[in-house]
């Protein structure tokens, strides 16, 4: 059986189409199915959408959060209380095409155990958001030494896989980086973003910009290696400068150097801020994990 996990936030005109369109062709092509929505937070007609649907279509479950958990706890969530042999996340706005999902439950006949949607366009994204994605995702493969350039969340995992990604402890996480990971037998299903057939994307810039900032620093050291890299940069800097400050004192033709004075200092002081205010966000994630909270609530599932 193939679980379908469908994280939902404010996706009330989204819900039946996605689960008849992904039905339908899962029928068609003979896979047994569950739809497993997961509803997270949601402030509109999300979650009644989705009771009524679960009533009357026997495919349909779903786990339902106190409040706003965020994604990766709603994807953490869908994994946990799937019950299929493989698992598939998507997006239930149907940009994830659901017409890509027999390839990959083929290829998981064939032996593959973890399924990549590999996006072969973007859509009608902005100019500043496929170049603030690209910088991001070449970060991550850096500090992976993994290819996320072309990542997304829409991926089928077989069984073992599912359970390696969950047995990780930690408070925050990040379904892309982990699936690629936790190892496996590893292909790729290119497939094109589909524009949204209702409702408006929670995702602005500012909102992707945090979300970037949370999982590199959830993932990788690389932010603290530049703070480091920085002031090494800043120390030879500052090396010179004294040579030279010397060297003209010496001379006699030392100058009172009021603006060279300012510069410098506001140049210092930035980076020692944005250097503390990374380190802040290190000591935050680690704040967060030590309190052992769990990742999110369920008010009730099916």
């Amino acid at each position: 059986m193939l679980s379908v996990i469908l994280p939902a936030y404010n996706e009330a005109e989204n819900i039946k189409r996605a689960a008849k369109r992904t039905g339908d062709v899962l029928k068609e092509a003979g896979i047994e199915y569950e739809l497993v929505y997961v509803n997270d937070g949601s402030t509109d007609e999300t979650e009644s959408e989705i009771e009524s649907l679960a009533d009357t279509d026997s495919h349909v479950r779903y786990v339902m959060f106190s409040r706003n958990f965020g994604k990766e706890a709603a994807i953490s969530a869908g994994l946990a209380h799937s019950k299929g042999d493989c698992v598939a996340v998507m997006d239930c706005d149907l940009q994830h095409p659901p017409e890509t999902l027999p390839r990959m439950y083929k290829l998981w006949e064939e032996g593959y155990e973890v399924v990549e949607g590999v996006k072969s366009s973007r859509g009608k994204e902005s100019v500043a958001h496929k170049a603030f994605a690209g910088f991001f995702y070449g970060i991550m493969s850096k500090a992976m030494g993994m290819d996320m350039r072309d990542a997304s969340d829409f991926k089928l995992l077989d069984r073992r896989a599912v359970e390696a990604v969950l047995s990780f402890p930690e408070y925050h996480s990040f379904f892309r980086a982990l699936s690629s990971f936790v190892g496996f037998k590893k292909t790729k299903v290119d497939f094109e973003v589909q524009e949204r057939e209702a409702g408006k994307s929670k995702w602005s810039l500012k909102a992707l910009f945090f979300y970037a900032m949370d999982n590199i620093m959830e993932f990788s050291a690389v932010p603290m290696h530049i703070v480091t890299f920085t002031g090494i940069i800043t120390f030879i800097f500052a090396i010179a400068l004294g040579i030279q400050t010397l060297i003209r004192y010496f001379d006699g033709t030392a100058a009172e150097g009021f603006t060279t004075v300012i510069i410098l200092l506001l140049f210092l002081g930035s980076i020692l801020m944005i250097s503390l205010g990374i380190i802040g966000m290190y000591i935050s994630k680690i704040y967060d994990e030590v309190k052992h909270r769990p990742r999110y609530i369920i008010s009730k599932c099916s």
